[in-house]
C-alpha cells in the first residue's frame, strides 16, 4: 500500500466536498509529478473523480442540494460531446497522442481554471446586475442553450485532460444562473454533473488499449491503473463525505483563492517545467 497515493486522496476529496473543485485539476497532475504517464494519470483520474463524486453527490442529494433543470440541460451537452471526443481520440489513435501535447492541453486547462476561480465572483456579479436591470424573465430564452453549451465544453475539456468539471463548471453555472444558485446548490449540481461525465469518459480510456509505459506492479485496465485507483479511494471516500457535511460551515472564498494561486503555478509548470 502506498499511503502517500491514499493522503492525496483525503486531501483532494475533501477539498472536492467543499468546493466542487479539485479534481482532475489536482490529482492528474499530482500523479503525473509521482511519474505516472499522462494519458494513465487522465484516464486514472477520471475513474477517481467519478467514484469519489458518487459518495458526495450521494450526501447532497440527501440533503436535497441538486437543481436537476441545470443538471439535464448540463448533460444533454457534455454526454454526446464526452462520447463524440473518444471516438476522435480512438480514431487518431491513442498512442499517437505525445506525452508534451497532453502536458501543454492539461497545462492551458488549468490556467482557464485557476482564472475562472479567481474572478467567479467578477463574472457572477457582471450576469447578476444584467439580469437585474433587463428584469427576471429576460436571459431565460438563451439560458438553455448556453446552458448545453457549456456542458459541451465540458465534456470536451473534461474528456481531454480530466480537469474542467469544478471549477470552470461552477463558474459557468453561476454565470448562467446567479439569481437561481445558492453555493450549496451549485457544489452539488456540479458534482452530480461530473459523475456519469467522468465515468464516461473513463470507461472510453478503458477501451483506447494498454498504456505507452505501465507502470511494473499494477493491474491496468486499458489507461487506467486500478491499483493506484484503489489507493486513491481509499483516502477520498472519506475525504469528500467529510467535506461535502462541512459544505455550509466553511467560508469558501479564501479556500478558492489559495486553490487558484496553485492551480495557475501547476499550469505553468505543466506547460513550461523547470527541467
Amino acid at each position: 500500500m502506498d499511503w502517500a497515493n491514499t493522503l492525496s486522496g483525503l486531501i483532494v476529496g475533501l477539498l472536492i466536498g467543499m468546493t466542487g473543485v479539485g479534481g482532475g485539476s489536482l490529482m492528474a497532475p499530482l500523479l503525473i509529478f509521482f511519474g505516472y504517464p499522462p494519458m494513465t494519470a487522465v484516464g486514472t483520474d477520471l475513474w477517481f473523480a467519478g467514484l469519489t463524486k458518487c459518495f458526495g453527490g450521494y450526501v447532497h442529494h440527501r440533503q436535497g442540494s441538486v437543481d436537476r433543470q441545470v443538471l439535464r440541460r448540463l448533460l444533454i451537452g457534455s454526454i454526446p460531446a464526452a462520447i463524440v471526443t473518444l471516438l476522435i481520440m480512438r480514431w487518431i489513435g491513442a498512442a499517437q497522442i505525445k506525452k508534451g501535447v497532453m502536458l501543454n492541453a492539461l497545462g492551458v486547462v488549468l490556467i482557464l481554471t485557476a482564472f475562472a476561480t479567481l474572478f467567479r465572483t467578477h463574472l457572477v456579479r457582471w450576469s447578476h446586475h444584467y439580469q437585474r436591470a433587463h428584469g427576471h424573465d429576460a436571459p431565460l430564452n438563451v439560458q438553455t442553450p448556453l446552458t448545453i453549451l457549456a456542458g459541451m465544453f465540458l465534456g470536451t475539456m473534461v474528456t481531454l485532460t480530466s480537469v474542467g468539471a469544478g471549477a470552470l463548471g461552477v463558474t459557468l453555472v453561476y454565470a448562467l444562473y446567479p439569481l437561481r444558485m445558492k453555493t450549496a446548490i451549485l457544489v452539488a449540481t456540479d458534482i452530480m454533473h461530473a459523475i456519469p461525465l467522468t465515468l464516461i469518459a473513463g470507461i472510453g480510456y478503458m477501451l483506447l488499449g494498454a498504456p505507452v509505459r505501465p507502470v511494473p506492479g499494477h493491474f491496468m485496465l486499458g489507461n487506467v491503473d486500478a491499483t493506484l485507483l484503489w489507493q486513491l479511494l481509499i483516502g477520498s471516500v472519506p475525504g469528500i463525505v467529510s467535506g461535502a457535511m462541512l459544505t455550509r460551515y466553511i467560508p469558501e472564498q479564501g479556500l478558492r483563492t489559495v486553490l487558484a494561486l496553485m492551480l495557475l503555478g501547476v499550469g505553468f509548470f505543466m506547460i513550461w517545467p523547470l527541467h
